[in-house]
């Protein structure tokens, strides 16, 4: 079981690589991308927070996604000290092209598998992604030796 965990997370981390490198971004930006698709629009902070990368990191990275034009900065307009990011609105329909084929046999696999089996796969996802933001917490906030 776990091989096939390691499998399917090289798997993923590979496809992500492949896709990151057609936008020519990292592969960091592509999920901080993906982090803001699910989320909604974010403060750098609250993104600091999601991704557990320092903040500093993550200004950076809110840069080099601005300056492509993946995302936009707007002022908070309940508190104008605070600048939000969200995604450029026409970023969707340029990503889902690269996405369509994974996303649909993703879809049909789903469909093969009983609600009770969804749900002990769903809380193992869930728990598993717990996990690894937590790790990396602790890698992005030691250092290195």
């Amino acid at each position: 079981m776990v091989l096939a965990l390691r499998e399917h997370n090289t798997a993923a981390v590979m496809f992500h690589g492949a896709v990151a490198a057609r936008f020519r971004l990292s592969v960091t930006d592509l999920k901080a991308l993906d982090l803001l698709e699910r989320a909604g629009p974010l403060t750098a902070g609250e993104m600091a927070t999601e991704t557990r990368l320092a903040a500093a990191s993550v200004t950076s990275l809110i840069d080099r996604l601005a300056r492509k034009r993946f995302v936009r900065r707007r002022r908070d307009p309940r508190d104008r000290r605070r600048v939000i990011v969200a995604l450029d609105p026409n970023l969707g329909a340029r990503l889902a092209v690269v996405f369509r084929s994974l996303h649909q046999s993703t879809l049909e696999r789903i469909e093969q598998y009983s609600d009770a089996d969804l749900r002990v796969i769903l809380s193992f996802l869930t728990r598993s992604a717990s996990d690894t933001r937590e790790e990396t917490g602790t890698l992005t906030n030691r250092e290195v030796t």
